[in-house]
This record gives structure tokens, sequence and C-alpha cells, in this order.
């Protein structure tokens, strides 16, 4: 080999080896900060190994035996930047901090439902009959998990440049680019007909319940307080307002009514008090999602009040997430793009039990 090239040679490697140790040194150092159930984990050098190897696909497409590929020959996101995109995802958007989430290993769940028991009052001793029930199981009905697809695009130089936390950039730009869509979907989802969540807006039990409001372009006190009473009291405790930002914006100027019946009294919308706490609503906290409609003077969801908890829940695939490297689409505008795969759902629970009431603008 000449000797120019041997220099040249070595010189890659020592930068490639620099690159593998602050990498390392990133994700160790940003350990602490990740869930309890993980820090306690003692990682082996596979999982070391395979870790430093996505990073290097991440940043030259340099491909390794280490990566590990699901059945479409796609990379698994490593396991510690998984953890931190999941994590800034339930940061940047609403849905997840109010649902409940179940991870699933399929790509559907099969729910069976079952009458509920009878029970009465009295003493056999008198002669009090026995009240009798049939517990007679439902039909299956399954909920599915769906194809999520992010893009993301970063600058050559970004990648390039052995300074910059480049764990840090993956969790930033494919958490935003989950984010969104992920979260419009559990809102508006058309279903699995049009593989998609089922959002809990167009929910069609929930949508044949709805409270429509007496005018378009305009909500009442007594509107928001008929969503209330009409939540079951059990449901009530834990519940809280979705409603989109402009519409949260009118909520505020509302009064309650003074002793003369108009509404100059004090407003109803109270600021939170403690940092990290939602403002509150007639009592409930409230919470901004702008996937919602707004007062625009056509019929649609503009509010919805209930426990989210109890009535919606989002299905995530025990799967992971895979990243596809675009270098070669996106080279005449110094980008190198990313696809981000992610299997997820969501579906309404019962809702028939009125856990989520929705609020929709007359037309």
């Amino acid at each position: 080999m000449d000797p120019l090239e041997k220099l040249i040679k070595e010189a890659e490697e020592e930068v490639a080896r620099i690159r593998r140790f602050n990498d390392d040194r990133e994700i160790k150092l940003g350990r602490a900060n990740l869930p309890k159930d993980y820090r306690g984990i003692n990682r082996s050098l596979e999982l070391k190994e395979a870790d430093v190897a996505f990073l290097d696909y991440i940043r030259s497409g340099k491909e390794s035996k280490a990566l590990v590929e699901d059945a479409t020959g796609q990379y698994l996101i490593s396991p510690v930047i998984t953890i931190e995109i999941e994590r800034a995802v339930a940061e940047l958007v609403v849905m997840r901090g109010l649902c409940n989430q179940k991870t699933i290993d399929k790509d559907r769940l099969q729910i069976r439902g079952i009458g509920e028991a009878s029970v009465g009052w009295g003493k056999l001793e008198t002669g009090s009959d026995i009240t009798e029930s049939t517990l007679t199981p439902t039909a299956p009905v399954y909920k599915y998990v769906e194809d999520l697809y992010g893009l993301s695009k970063v600058g050559e130089d970004e990648l390039m440049d052995s300074d910059i936390n480049l764990a840090n950039l993956l969790t930033d730009s494919f958490a935003r680019a989950i984010a969104e869509a992920e979260e419009t979907a559990f809102v508006a989802g058309t279903g699995h007909d049009n593989q998609q969540p089922a959002g809990f807006s167009i929910d069609a039990t929930l949508a044949a319940a709805t409270i429509t409001t007496a005018a378009a372009g305009a909500i009442k006190i007594e509107e928001l307080l008929e969503c209330i009473y009409t939540c079951p009291s059990k449901f009530r405790k834990g519940a809280s307002w979705l409603v989109h930002s402009l519409t949260a914006l009118e909520l505020r100027k509302l009064r309650s009514k003074d002793q003369a019946g108009t509404y100059e009294g004090s407003f109803l919308w109270q600021p939170s008090t403690i940092a990290g706490q939602p403002p509150t609503l007639l009592g409930y906290p409230i919470h901004t999602q702008d996937d919602m409609a707004t007062l625009a003077g056509t019929e649609g969801v503009i509010a919805a009040f209930g426990n989210f908890k109890a009535g919606y829940r989002i299905l995530d695939h025990t799967g992971g997430m895979t990243v596809q490297r675009l270098a070669e689409l996106y080279a005449e505008a110094g980008l190198v793009g990313f696809k981000v795969h992610k299997r997820v759902g969501g579906y309404c629970i019962r809702p028939a039990n009125v856990s989520i009431v929705l609020l929709t603008e007359a037309s």
C-alpha cells in the first residue's frame, strides 16, 4: 500500500474511533435520565456494539453485522435512542398523557365482552328469590395496530460534524416526525379501513350521543355543564377537557352569571398556579389539541370532556421503530433523509359507557 494511502486510512480509522468513543460517552451520560425500568439493566457488549453500529449507520451509511434488521430488512433503532424518542414524543403531544396505553406483539388485539351480572337484595331464609342473570359472551372485535411513517431530513454537515450529540439530534428529529401524525390520528383518525387508528372525535357511538351547541360560532355555559353531567359520575373523577387553542381562547372569555342574570361574574377559566399543571375550566383540567375543530360556523367536534384513560386506548407494537437511510434522494439539497416506521393504533374503549362526551358546533 502506498504510504500516503496508508496514512489516510489510519487517519480515517482514528476519526471513526473518536466518533464511536464520543457516541458511546453521550449514551452513557444520558443513561441517568432514562426511565427507571431501563436504568437497572446491565447492558451487554453486544447491545453497546449495536448502539454504536446504529449511530455509524446514521452518520455515514456504514452497515455492520451488529445492526439489527426487522422482517422487511429495515434497521431497528437502537433501544437507548428508541426510549428517548418515545419520551420526547410524549412531551410533544397531549393524547399519550391523557390516555390508557397497551403494548402488544401482534398486528391486532382481540376484544371479547361478556354480559353484566345482576344482583338483588333479600334473605334466602325468608323466601327471597335469587336474582338470576346469564353471562353471554359477545362476538369478538378486533383492534389493529397501523403503520405510521415519518420522514426526517438532516443536513449532511450536521451528520458529519463529530462534535454534535448525534443521539440527541436523532431523538429530536425522529420524535417530531412521529408526534404530529400520531396525535392527529388519535383525535380524528378514520380507522382500520383507511390504515389509521380510530380517532375518538369521529367514533360513531360517541357522535350519536354528542351535545350540540344552540347556535353556530358560540358556546354557552349551560352547554359545558351539560357535557360534565352527561358524563357518568364514576368517570368524572379524573376527567378533563380537550379543545383547540382557538376554542380555548373563547372559553377564557366566558364569565358566570351575576345576580341580574347577565354574564358579568367571575371567569370560568382558572389559570394554573402550579408549574406543569394545566389550567381548569369549571373545576376540571383543560388541555389544547389543535386537531380538534374550531368555532368556524360549521359542524365539528369543538370540545371533548371525560376520562380519557377509561375511554381511549393507544396500542403500541413491541417490534420497535425502524429507520431507512435515504442518502441519494435528497443529495442535491445537501440533505440525508431518514424514513422512520412505527406501528401504533388506537380505539375507543366501550364508547356506550359515555366516558367521553363530545360537544359539536351547530352548523
